[in-house]
């Protein structure tokens, strides 16, 4: 597990690829779960652990998570999130480019949690919500582009929907449409950094999540 971020109030992972934020219906054990051994054992903490869930990830997906280390910084860390005063940094790898190559996209989502998919439409439905997020074109190669995407909602599967609904599914992403998955299972959807003011010291804190050890991601990193 790499931490990425610590003090008294939060602690930041960097998440692989096929880690969940919160226990599920799989019974798998969660990065919740797996925080609260480190922080007992690393300091010695008699009793229960407190770690609270602040945002998630999907799971096939990788890159930086918050959780709250005391239930004082869970609440404010959920203002923060709820009120969207954070500024989020995805990227993503697609084997068709954008176009336009930078821009914003607008849809109305409906979730479907028994297929555990979002559908996206270009106009309003009933019982959908608007997202909507921002993307520019960083690198391309001779088969990827790599995309950087800032989040205006937080809509489950919002990115892999989004692009999925302009013909650019992320790659390895065979739910929203990618032909072929990646070896290890994972997408190429990387959750780059977070940027937020601290919930008890009021100061300005950037995390940010290097990309997983994998030559593709490297070599757009590297540019």
């Amino acid at each position: 597990m790499e931490i990425l971020y610590e003090d008294n109030h939060i602690i930041a992972v960097n998440k692989s690829s096929g880690e969940i934020v919160q226990g599920d219906k799989t019974g798998d054990k969660p990065l919740s779960e797996i925080l609260k051994e480190y922080l007992k054992e690393k300091y010695q903490k008699p009793g229960n652990v407190f770690v609270g869930v602040v945002h998630r990830l999907d799971r096939p997906a990788t890159g930086v998570v918050v959780f709250a280390k005391t239930s004082k910084a869970l609440t404010r860390m959920n203002e923060i999130f709820r009120d969207r005063s954070v500024e989020k940094k995805y990227w993503i790898i697609t084997a068709k480019m954008p176009d336009p190559p930078e821009g914003r996209l607008v849809h109305y989502m409906i979730r479907k949690e028994s297929q555990n998919k979002s559908f996206v439409y270009d106009r309003e439905q009933k019982d959908s919500q608007r997202c909507e997020l921002e993307y520019s074109l960083l690198s391309k190669s001779d088969r990827y582009f790599f995309v950087e995407v800032f989040l205006h909602t937080g809509r489950h599967h919002q990115i892999r929907a989004q692009f999925a609904a302009i013909g650019c599914p992320v790659k390895g992403d065979l739910k929203y449409g990618s032909p072929r998955s990646n070896e290890d299972g994972s997408i190429c959807l990387h959750a780059r950094s977070v940027e937020f003011i601290h919930p008890v010291k009021q100061e300005m804190v950037k995390i940010v999540a290097p990309v997983p050890n994998d030559k593709l991601w490297r070599a757009f990193e590297g540019e």
